[in-house]
């Protein structure tokens, strides 16, 4: 007897599908609307189409120095948290040892605390280190966040390797090291990149914890954007805005292409 295959969607779920679209678009189509303004101030509809902001964008120094910066800092917290969590998702995935789950919970906690109180509490811990504004201070105030988003997903994607292939290479002589790093590890090689993308956008993104550890000397692109926006209501924020979802949805779609970030994070 032949099996019934997956039921189609009915017009009802199609129709609330593409309202729910709809809605979380809408606020991405204003502000590429209003990024191609020729007027002086946000507006919805433009008085005209322009590439003025973009130019004015590409010519603003202080931007493209918060952006440099943003993406250097990114890329040392992905790396970072690659080599921090890697290890520690491993133990969690594969190991037995008392007190798993609370070193599991505890390691998870960050994503816990608002990010206000969290970046109070980095301002207060780092400040007698000498370590605010500073880039040791904002890559290590960053790994805070980062962390527990690439444990969270290299932990589901080791644990989604079947153990029985590293112990069969175990029984051929490979030592327990030489198997997670030659069997496991690139078994889950698509958890890992996904990771490595995912800890790259939390950094990149961060807006409330780099406002208490940034300086005049040192800031990002999130947080140089939020000082723009409080002196200047021009049509240059929302061309920032657009570079700004065109670089997520780049690495997004690039992650996705190479290793397919829907399954990964899908993955339980």
């Amino acid at each position: 007897m032949s099996r019934a295959g997956p039921r189609r969607p009915g017009p009802v779920v199609i129709a609330g599908a593409v309202a729910g679209f709809l809605l979380l678009l809408s606020p991405a189509v204003v502000v590429a609307t209003v990024s191609f303004s020729s007027g002086d101030f946000l507006a919805f509809p433009p008085p005209g189409l322009s590439l003025r902001w973009y130019a004015a964008l590409l010519g603003n120094a202080e931007i493209l120095s918060a952006l440099a910066t943003s993406a250097i800092l990114a890329a040392l917290v992905a790396m970072l948290s690659l080599l921090l969590g890697l290890p520690a998702s491993y133990a969690i995935a594969r190991l037995d040892f008392p007190g798993r789950t609370a070193i599991a919970t505890l390691l998870a906690a960050p994503l816990l605390l608002p990010t206000l109180v969290l970046g109070l509490a980095l301002l207060l811990a780092l400040q007698p280190l000498r370590l605010v504004a500073t880039w040791p201070g904002l890559v290590l105030a960053h790994c805070t966040v980062a962390v527990p988003f690439a444990l969270r997903i290299m932990t589901t994607a080791i644990g989604g390797v079947p153990a029985e292939l590293e112990a069969a290479a175990r029984t051929l002589g490979a030592s327990p090291l030489r198997a997670a790093l030659r069997v496991t590890v690139p078994l889950a090689a698509p958890g890992v990149l996904a990771a490595a993308a995912l800890t790259f956008l939390v950094s990149f993104d961060e807006t409330v914890i780099s406002l208490f550890l940034v300086g005049p000397r040192l800031t990002t692109l999130p947080v140089e954007l939020f000082r723009y926006a409080e002196n200047r209501t021009d049509p240059m924020l929302a061309a920032l805005s657009m570079l700004l979802i065109a670089i997520a949805l780049t690495i997004v779609l690039l992650v996705e292409r190479a290793a397919g970030l829907t399954r990964t994070l899908s993955k339980d």
